[in-house]
């Protein structure tokens, strides 16, 4: 009769001795199941791409979190993690993010141009012309969406402030007249 810690004992050590270098489940791969070690890691921000472009953003998101831990939070990780954010509307979230990408890496151009997307959102339309113009100098005008984005942030800037020019020319000056009541000017 096997005593049940004799048994668990055994098991252990049967365990062990199949996974030391000897051992009939030893292939040299360690912890990982065989013919997975020495592959190609998957690189999460590359999958976070696809996923964008499928348009997948919640599974885009949690592939952009798994590429920040094993990465840590740089340029590429700030700014798809806020490209993400912003596609599932979280422009809170999103702009947090963008600003900080921008702010690390102001060479960065993709960073500069989804915080001019983001504020565009927000209906934020001189910022974000303003923004898109340092996407394109810094991209050396090189990007035709830069550049189509600023065109279309510049539009709606100026077609904001030709509304408010006609807006004011409903207002009528006034002034005081020589009895201290008030005229059109």
């Amino acid at each position: 009769m096997i005593r049940p810690r004799s048994a668990l004992a055994a098991a252990i050590c049967l365990a062990l001795a199949a996974c030391s270098s000897g051992g009939p489940l030893a292939s040299g791969d360690g912890v990982f199941a065989p013919g997975v070690a020495g592959k190609a890691q998957v690189d999460n921000l590359v999958v976070g791409h696809r996923l964008m472009a499928a348009g997948e953003y919640e599974l885009a998101l949690d592939a952009y979190s798994r590429a920040a831990v094993v990465q840590g939070f740089n340029v590429d990780t700030l700014s798809a993690l806020g490209s993400a954010n912003l596609r599932l509307g979280r422009l809170g979230q999103a702009e947090g993010l963008l600003r900080r990408a921008a702010e690390e890496a102001p060479d960065f151009a993709p960073a500069w141009n989804n915080l001019g997307v983001l504020l565009m959102e927000k209906g934020e339309f001189a910022e974000a012309a303003e923004i898109f113009r340092r996407a394109f100098a810094t991209d050396n005008g090189n990007s035709d969406e830069i550049r189509e984005n600023l065109r279309l942030a510049l539009s709606k800037r100026d077609a904001v402030i030709y509304d408010h020019a006609q807006e004011n020319q409903n207002f009528e000056l006034v002034r005081r007249a020589d009895d201290d009541s008030i005229e059109p000017l």
